[in-house]
């Protein structure tokens, strides 16, 4: 495992604990070089999902880029990363609930967009406009606007 902090490639695990109803070990590191400490997740991957690409390419999917996502889609906002890793799950949960092997990725693509209006406005906002490629701010402000006329709903 690479240290976050200075790159090097050996550390010592100092603590281990099951995370997530035993789904998940949580290690706590600490780099012999720099002496840093930093939280690394296992997670049993268990379900075979291939992500079909709006190109037709088809990925595997990966837990890493999605927490990369809300974590980018999260940054300088009020949102804990254990909040982030919750919404994770709630994701990942979905997924294999509907998983037949493959999913489309605008499937992924609205179901994060549904989880991050939830947690984060902005969060969802900043997701929106990269994920949904607007072809200029009219279309952005459309959304905008749909976005605080429910607001202004509740």
């Amino acid at each position: 495992m690479k240290c976050p902090y200075c790159g090097n490639d050996e550390d010592k695990v100092v603590d281990s604990r099951a995370v997530k109803e035993g789904r998940a070990v949580r290690r706590r590191r600490e780099c012999v070089s720099c002496g840093k400490r930093f939280t690394t997740y296992e997670y049993i991957q268990d379900f075979d999902l291939t992500i079909v690409k709006s190109d037709g390419r088809r990925e595997p999917y990966d837990r890493q880029k999605l927490v990369k996502g809300l974590i980018l889609a999260c940054r300088k906002r009020p949102v804990s990363l254990k909040r982030i890793e919750a919404t994770a799950d709630e994701i990942e949960n979905d997924l294999m609930n509907q998983s037949k092997g493959e999913l489309d990725s605008k499937y992924v693509g609205e179901l994060v967009m549904d989880k991050l209006k939830k947690l984060d406005e902005v969060a969802y906002v900043r997701f929106a406009s990269v994920y949904k490629k607007f072809k200029d701010v009219n279309e952005f402000w459309e959304m905008l606007k749909e976005l605080l006329g429910k607001a202004e709903d509740s």
